[in-house]
Order: structure tokens, then C-alpha cells, then sequence
């Protein structure tokens, strides 16, 4: 029976490690990576009572413990659940594996940057000048109910209300600008903010905001710090920083080709 070990035994132990190596990080990342150690000893110690040392009370009493507590498991991780069947349906990783499988020649449409210039522009007058600046660009994942905290816009994107709306006596100066379908859909938007202690003690609250957001969906944030009036952009949960106006364009003309 120990000999009894095939392929799919191979695959199943790599995918049971993999889920658990994908657990750990989103638990790192949400500052529940102690929480997560103590449930995984708690079960360690259950199997150990209940199958090795066969002690029916105590393991009974365990039993009903571990059935109650997956209810309050899905209560206490509920973000980090959302975020786990969020990444794992995220609509452009889907697209890329049928990419793989259905190639099409003309599939790719030519990058219009009409929309991306003034962005770029406008983040590097307000570089100059040490204006702070959030914008949230809207990719597959609608952010709806982030417009909602702000004062909906809905104009053409332009450099000169980009700039208007970050002026530091603007009343929407400190709030997130929401660009959605190459549009202006709301600025003084509330983000959630990011808890990964990773991030670099020098960049502030903008970044942990924007860094927050990208977690949460596949948007990108641009962002122009107020201190150093240096560009950043954060996707995908991770930061490019120090960006020049060729770096900027770059990315937004690649992440935002297809919007």
C-alpha cells in the first residue's frame, strides 16, 4: 500500500500545497498570518486527539468546535475569502488561458492613447509643482460602489480638470479620481486602505490607499506624491515607482489597451 503511489497522488499533494501556499500569502498580505498559524496548529492538534490518540471525548468536543467554527471562519475572513474567489474568476486571467487555446491574428486592436496623454500630462505638471494625486483607472472589475463615496463628474478626461480637481485648495483635493470607460466618473472618492506591512515607510497614505485598491480589483492607481512629487503606479497589488513620463505612458497605453 505504501508503494501505491501514483501520478495522481503527485498532483494532488502539489495542488494541496499550492492552496496553501496561496493561503498563506493572502494571510501575510491582510496581517492574519497569526490567526492563520493558530488554526492550522488547532487542527494539527485535533487529527493528532481524534485519529492517533483516539480520545472520544476530548475529540468529540473538538468535533463540534471545528463544525461551528467554519461559520465563524467565513465571518472573520470574509474579505480575504472575497479576495481569494475574486482573483481565482478575475475576467482577464481567464481571457489569457483562452488565449492559449484560441489565438486570434486580429484579436488585438491598435492602442488609442487619446484617452492616456492627459493623464500623463497632467500627473507631470502636477509632479512639478508637488500636487498630490490619486486616480483609480476602471478595468474589468466595476467599481461602482467607490464612485458612490465621491462627487460624480462624468466628463471627457481632460489635463486642465485633472489639474483643477487636485489644486490644493480644491475641496475634492484629497479624495481618489475615478476614470471609467476613458471617462472623468467621480472624484473624492474614499478607497479602502491597504494593510500590507511591506510597503516602504516613506510613501503615505495615497500609496497605501492606491496599493489597497489594486488589491481589491484589477484597477490601476496612479499616483503623485505631495512630499516628493514623484509618479507611482500601483497594479496588481504591487508598486512601480519613480516613474518618468515615458514609464507612465508605457504602462497605461499596455494595462489600459483594451478599455
Amino acid at each position: 500500500m505504501f508503494f501505491d503511489f501514483g501520478i495522481k497522488d503527485i498532483i494532488d499533494i502539489c495542488l494541496v500545497a499550492l492552496m496553501l501556499f496561496y493561503i498563506y500569502r493572502l494571510m501575510k498580505e491582510s496581517r492574519s498570518l497569526n490567526v492563520f498559524i493558530g488554526i492550522m496548529v488547532f487542527v494539527l492538534v485535533w487529527l493528532f486527539v481524534s485519529q492517533v490518540l483516539e480520545m472520544r471525548l476530548l475529540g468529540s468536543i473538538m468535533d463540534k468546535l471545528v463544525s461551528v467554527g467554519v461559520i465563524g471562519l467565513i465571518v472573520l475572513f470574509k474579505d480575504e475569502i472575497r479576495k481569494f474567489f475574486y482573483e481565482l474568476g478575475e475576467r482577464q486571467r481567464v481571457r489569457r488561458l483562452l488565449d492559449l487555446f484560441f489565438y486570434r491574428k486580429d484579436g488585438r486592436k491598435p492602442k488609442d492613447k487619446s484617452a492616456i496623454m492627459p493623464i500623463v500630462w497632467a500627473c507631470m505638471d502636477m509632479a512639478k509643482g508637488k500636487v498630490g494625486a490619486l486616480i483609480v483607472i476602471e478595468r474589468a472589475t466595476p467599481l461602482d460602489d467607490i464612485v458612490q463615496t465621491g462627487e460624480v463628474i462624468d466628463a471627457n478626461i481632460n489635463k486642465l480638470l485633472i489639474e483643477n480637481i487636485f489644486f490644493k485648495n480644491s475641496p475634492l483635493h484629497d479624495g481618489a479620481m475615478i476614470i471609467s470607460k476613458r471617462r472623468i466618473k467621480a472624484a473624492g472618492c474614499i478607497l479602502p486602505v491597504s494593510h500590507n506591512m511591506d510597503i516602504p515607510k516613506e510613501l503615505g497614505l495615497r500609496h497605501r490607499a492606491a496599493l489597497g485598491i489594486s488589491q481589491d480589483s484589477d484597477a490601476i492607481a496612479v499616483i503623485v506624491s505631495e512630499e516628493t512629487g514623484r509618479i507611482s503606479v500601483a497594479i496588481k497589488g504591487n508598486f512601480k515607482l519613480r516613474l518618468s513620463a515615458e514609464d507612465l505612458e508605457s504602462i497605461l497605453a499596455r494595462e489600459m489597451g483594451g478599455l
